[in-house]
């Protein structure tokens, strides 16, 4: 193996940790921020109507979130090809980086040969995290059907009101 492919390795692979931590901090503080939302919401009383609104909006919230999560993901893979030389300018390199962390693949950009192997790697990672961001949003989806049919005590999750907050919950709207 060659030194180059060596640090593809390494530099490929750290980035890959470095955006999944990412991911994982971003995604805790959008749960995290969810479940104070719907702390302070109180459900019981919401109309059906404000409660569909409500559902759609907070997933257009989140939806939002991770799409800004996704491209800060890129653009570190972005500044990494423009530092290591790789791609020639920080738009090229943005660019390429949001069409193999999609796996689109369809710029017409390449990186420099010696460093190939890692827009295979950083196409990895993009399935990895958006993998994750399919199973967080599934489950906050699964949490609001919830919800809506009217089971929330019976909601799970991320975002769900922890038993000892909901019972605080009930005792305000008393």
């Amino acid at each position: 193996m060659t030194d180059n492919a060596i640090a593809c390795w390494v530099g490929g692979l750290s980035l890959i940790a470095l955006t999944i931590a990412m991911h994982a901090i971003g995604l805790t503080h959008i749960a995290l921020l969810l479940r104070r939302f719907r702390q302070r919401v109180d459900i019981a009383h919401m109309r059906p109507l404000a409660l569909v609104w409500m559902a759609r909006l907070t997933l257009a919230a989140t939806g939002a979130a991770l799409a800004f999560l996704h491209a800060t993901e890129a653009a570190v893979w972005a500044i990494a090809y423009y530092w290591i030389g790789a791609l020639p300018t920080l738009p090229d390199a943005t660019l390429y980086s949001i069409d193999s962390m999609t796996t689109r693949g369809a710029s017409g950009l390449v990186l420099a040969e010696e460093w190939r192997l890692m827009g295979a790697l950083e196409a990895a990672d993009g399935m990895l995290l958006f993998g994750i961001s399919t199973a967080f949003l599934f489950a906050m989806l699964q949490h609001t059907w919830t919800l809506l049919t009217g089971g929330a005590g019976n909601a799970q999750g991320p975002m769900a009101i922890p038993a000892e907050d909901a019972g605080r919950q009930d005792s305000r709207q008393r």
